[in-house]
């Protein structure tokens, strides 16, 4: 039983990183995609505000994100 919770939190240490960099890139992108400016003014603005708050937070995961993925790469 040890053994098997040891070996899946080696997976999921391996994997959180991508899923890091994942969120810091949706929300990059669902920021910066200018076809999605129109859909900000017309339909969704309360959660496009929700995530212009999140900007920070996703450039910071999109930086340590890939760096973290890739030595995730590097070292396996």
């Amino acid at each position: 039983m040890v053994l098997a919770s040891s070996q899946m939190i080696q997976q999921l240490d391996f994997y959180f990183p991508f899923l890091v960099f994942i969120y810091g890139l949706v929300v990059y992108l669902a920021l910066e995609i200018p076809e999605l400016h129109l859909f900000r003014r017309l339909q969704l603005t309360s959660h496009f505000e929700m995530l212009q708050k999140h900007r920070p937070l996703a450039v910071t995961c999109l930086f340590v994100g890939s760096l973290w993925s890739l030595q995730n790469l590097w070292f396996s």
